[in-house]
């Protein structure tokens, strides 16, 4: 159950901590948020340390589709109505940002980096395109409004964003990860005032960014309350088409679509962390449906941590925490919010001021219809009898019979059969042999 990515790709290992240290800015997390926001640290000439509990990349970061978009489904109608117009365009202008300093470093990094159209498209609504059409062009932005030929089914059209990218992301992340100060298998189990205690020392540092994918601190921010996780799957298939773009139904329940070589990628059956959902069983029908000479290469599934309002939450962790970062939320859309976390975090601590700062607040407002989902999901689950409780905050674990894991419905730890941490924001294994 390993990704495409994976495969045949060499990533840098790097030492474990010996003895206590001390450096000015501590990264948690050694994905690509951390990665990154270490590469412009060390450009900017921050000490800094980036602390990863087991391998760089062997966690959420290898599971993406790889698309660097910022055209994040149908969201601008719905920023407008929620932040305005002047904030939703800096939204696209931050992840355009990203986009274009993504191709600047890919110019000498052999990471199969193209540029291509993104299309976001409907099987039966086309108003809801026009309505985001509609949105863009508020925003200044000129929306293409068009159908779909590529596509093996009838859809009412699409809305393109011509100019995006995809690119193959550990093949990067080997390439800007070379030199930097980095601990692998150094799990930090414990915070403390300016220290991170791990097993092989202390860290003490002046200030911290997170970048742990769904943060480790419940004591502020909220953020068991702010977000919860979801689940989605991929299959990689062999002998199916070649698309020109990426492709993404508005639905939240239909299928996403990119090449990679001679691979289609096939993203869905998407469901809320801990609850039954279609898993890769849905893609496979699928495939034998529209692509039935297609053979299936890989699959595998992916974790992305929902907000309340889809904004990710990057900046100052809380009001309390004023030397501590946050970079988490993403929305499936890691690629290009990854980038913009390290961009931003990284003129933070810089000194510098940074446009988009407002936009991604992280103490924004949580008055928010999802925030009573997530608040009566905990509240089940916490009610819910069984002896099957996740040590992040006690809630009742479920089994998920397709990926053979235990997995919390209230904030997405994971954990397999045997108890070992899969997911997080539970900050370590569970014993099962003690419920």
């Amino acid at each position: 159950m390993n990704s495409i990515w994976t495969d045949h790709t060499i990533l840098p290992h790097f030492p474990s901590l010996e003895g206590d240290t001390h450096t000015d800015v501590l990264i948690i997390g050694g994905g690509i948020t951390g990665i990154l926001c270490a590469y412009f640290l060390h450009q900017k000439g921050i000490r800094y340390l980036l602390a990863e509990g087991q391998t760089i990349c062997s966690g959420i970061t290898q599971n993406t589709t790889a698309k660097i978009t910022s055209q994040h489904n149908l969201i601008y109608h719905k920023l407008l109505k929620s932040i305005g117009a002047e904030k939703a365009k800096l939204y696209f202008l931050a992840n355009q940002d990203a986009l274009k300093t993504y191709e600047s470093l890919c110019q000498t990094i052999d990471c199969d980096f193209e540029k291509k159209p993104s299309y976001v498209y409907s099987l039966n609504n086309r108003k809801k395109l026009e309505k985001e059409a509609d949105a863009l062009s508020q925003i200044g932005i000129s929306p293409k409004l068009t159908e779909t030929h590529e596509l093996p089914f009838p859809t009412v059209g699409a809305i393109c964003f011509h100019e995006q990218a995809q690119f193959h992301p550990l093949k990067f992340l080997a390439q800007i990860s070379q030199n930097l100060n980095i601990c692998e298998n150094t799990f930090v189990k414990e915070l403390s005032k300016n220290t991170a205690v791990t097993n092989q020392g202390n860290i003490t540092y002046q200030q911290l960014i997170m970048t742990t994918h769904f943060p480790i601190d419940n004591k502020h921010g909220m953020y068991f309350l702010k977000m919860y996780q979801h689940r989605s799957y991929i299959i990689a298939l062999e002998h199916a088409a070649q698309l020109h773009g990426m492709y993404i139904d508005e639905d939240k329940q239909g299928f996403s679509f990119r090449n990679y070589k001679d691979l289609l990628l096939i993203g869905g059956g998407s469901h809320r962390t801990g609850k039954s959902g279609e898993n890769w069983q849905i893609l496979r029908d699928f495939a034998k449906t529209y692509y039935p000479l297609s053979v299936e290469n890989a699959f595998w599934a992916a974790q992305d941590c929902m907000t309340l309002d889809q904004i990710p939450y990057i900046g100052l962790y809380s009001k309390r925490m004023t030397n501590c970062y946050v970079a988490t939320g993403f929305q499936k859309w890691g690629m290009t919010s990854s980038m913009i976390a390290a961009i931003i975090l990284s003129d933070l601590l810089a000194g510098k001021e940074n446009p988009y700062t407002s936009v991604f607040y992280p103490s924004r407002s949580i008055l928010k219809p999802q925030l009573l989902v997530n608040a009566w999901e905990s509240t089940a689950n916490l009610l819910r009898f069984s002896k099957k409780r996740c040590p992040h905050l006690g809630c009742a674990l479920r089994w998920n019979s397709a990926e053979h894991s235990w997995d919390c419905p209230c904030h997405g730890s994971r954990f397999r059969a045997d108890g070992k941490l899969l997911d997080n924001p539970a900050n370590g294994d569970w014993n099962p042999k003690e419920q």
